[in-house]
């Protein structure tokens, strides 16, 4: 990994011991606890937290305890015991049994110094660690065969110890080493093979605090950015460790003892509980990444101080004792903001060094071509009225009636049709069609083939004398035989022919009387000119 720090950091102290340890399902709690009596003797006590409310139970044996003994919670209710006897550590489990406590006694660790770590993820099993001067012996206590079993032998001075997964594989301890100390994995199921984890740089102290096997959120503590300085990363990332600088306030330490469990592939929103040591006293810390800062609250009084346990929803238990509450869980639930993930490239970006940046040249200044004009001042703007004062609305006027248009009167006839009797023989008709029922059969109007002007006068005026004098006759009264008779006309609808062309072979619609037509051909009226459509009419004017 890289770094990703700031400058002016001060190195944080050593994590404490915390006074009560949580098995790793959070059921059962074990702490060393003390007598009232004068002599002060201390005894194992084990706490319920599984339950409706807690209760503890003493775990006493016919002689008093250690305080340097070890305790280790598993999650069947059973409490692993390390103490030490000469030379070397006795292993045993504790349990309740009736009125009293059960031991089994599960061996003995020859070494000078034995460290229990924290409770493997299973809950079954207890790990430890004794270390020498240039070697760390892994030991399992109890999960194993049949009493401690010698699990692994790692190169240089071993410390802490955090789990990365939840089988329980693969362990994280800070190496001693050449001079520095570095985070290294070791690997249970291949006989304790051992791989690098952090290194920010080659000459930086790296040393991972806690982990968090559900999320990957990894918090350490490394002297890279020149001091002490607490950051986070996350595991198998290829971004770098960021230090915030909320994590380091000024004149107090902060210890990480809590992450928030089942936050999946999501490390930003990991919340994550400190112990705050300052000169007032200790207080509470709440941090995770995505939010950026360091929410401190007043710890509760009679906190057992840096013990506690998250749950998955978020809650942060606090176990406290008091002479009226000699076991009891103080419960913290805070409202977190939502996380905004970052934007993938640009994490990715951030990743990336930046390249370095040189002159390619000599700076030289530049020098004009031609001399510089003054722009002319600009004429001052004119002011816009707003659209209420620039545009102004007149009143709708008085709309004035409009005097409704006449019924259209509907079309009737003006006299009666009378019968045309059958026209003399050459003369062409014309039939009316689509009569109603109980009307003339049919209208003729009889044109002769070609009629002279003359002779259609005064055929018009013997027609007319004998409409007049014949009798039964009147005013309408058609003649039986004209052998010359001019066209007649019925006023009113009657049916009147194109006078454009006599002989269109079609049926002419019914139209009121129209104006008369033009004369036949004579010398007076040139022929008439057929309809040219508009695309092939001459362009010269006639």
């Amino acid at each position: 990994m890289t770094i990703c720090a700031t400058e002016g950091a001060a190195a944080p102290t050593r994590p404490h011991r915390a006074t009560l340890t949580i098995a790793a399902d959070g059921s059962y709690a074990a702490r060393l606890a003390r007598h009232d009596d004068a002599a002060g003797s201390w005894f194992p006590e084990r706490w319920t937290l599984g339950g409706p409310e807690p209760y503890a139970v003493p775990l006493q044996g016919t002689q008093p305890e250690e305080p340097d003994s070890a305790l280790l919670p598993l999650a069947d209710g059973r409490v692993l015991i390390a103490r030490r006897v000469a030379d070397r550590f006795a292993v045993s489990l504790l349990y309740p049994a009736g009125p009293g406590t059960g031991e089994l006694l599960l061996g003995a660790v020859e070494a000078p110094e034995l460290t229990l770590l924290p409770p493997a993820p299973d809950g079954t099993r207890g790990y430890a660690l004794a270390p020498a001067a240039d070697r760390t012996t892994l030991w399992l206590l109890h999960g194993g065969a049949g009493g401690p079993e010698r699990v692994a032998e790692i190169p240089g001075r071993c410390s802490g110890g955090a789990w990365l997964d939840r089988a329980g594989r693969l362990l994280a301890l800070d190496r001693e080493w050449a001079g520095r100390t570095k985070a290294v994995t070791v690997d249970l199921e291949r006989g304790g093979e051992t791989g690098p984890l952090l290194q920010i740089t080659e000459d930086s102290n790296d040393r991972l605090l806690m982990a968090d096997p559900d999320s990957g959120l990894l918090l350490v503590r490394s002297d890279a950015p020149g001091q002490d300085r607490i950051g986070w990363g996350v595991l198998g990332s290829h971004l770098p460790v960021r230090f915030p600088e909320c994590l380091y306030p000024a004149g107090a330490t902060v210890t990480p003892f809590a992450m928030q469990p089942r936050q999946m592939l999501a490390p930003e929103s990991c919340a994550v509980a400190f112990r705050v040591d300052g000169a007032h006293g200790t207080w509470l810390g709440v941090w995770r990444p995505s939010v950026r800062q360091l929410r401190q609250f007043p710890a509760p009084r009679g906190w057992l101080t840096g013990a506690g346990l998250w749950t998955a929803g978020g809650e942060l238990l606090l176990p406290h004792t008091t002479a009226a509450e000699p076991c009891g869980v103080a419960r913290l639930r805070m409202a977190l903001p939502p996380v905004t993930p970052e934007p993938a490239a640009r994490r990715e970006r951030a990743a990336e060094p930046e390249p370095e940046r040189r002159p390619v040249g000599p700076l030289r200044a530049v020098v004009p071509e031609r001399a510089v004009r003054t722009a002319a001042p600009e004429r001052p703007a004119r002011t816009v009225e707003p659209p209420q004062a620039a545009w102004t609305v007149e009143p709708a006027r008085t709309a004035v009636p409009v005097a409704a248009a006449p019924a259209r009167r509907p079309w009737q006839l003006v006299g009666p049709l009378l019968p045309v009797r059958q026209p003399p023989a050459g003369v062409r008709t014309w039939t009316r069609v689509g009569v109603p029922a109980g009307a003339p059969a049919a209208v003729r109007v009889a044109l002769p083939a070609e009629v002279p002007p003359r002779a259609d006068a005064e055929a018009g005026a013997a027609a007319e004398g004998e409409a007049g004098a014949g009798p039964g006759g009147g005013p309408d009264a058609v003649p039986d035989t004209a052998p010359n008779a001019a066209p007649e006309v019925v006023q009113g609808g009657g049916i009147v022919p194109d006078g454009v062309e006599i002989d269109n072979r079609s049926t002419s619609s019914a139209q009121p009387p129209g104006a008369e037509p033009e004369p036949r051909r004579s010398a007076e009226h040139p022929p008439l000119c057929r309809p040219v459509p508009l695309q092939q009419a001459p362009l010269a004017a006639r």
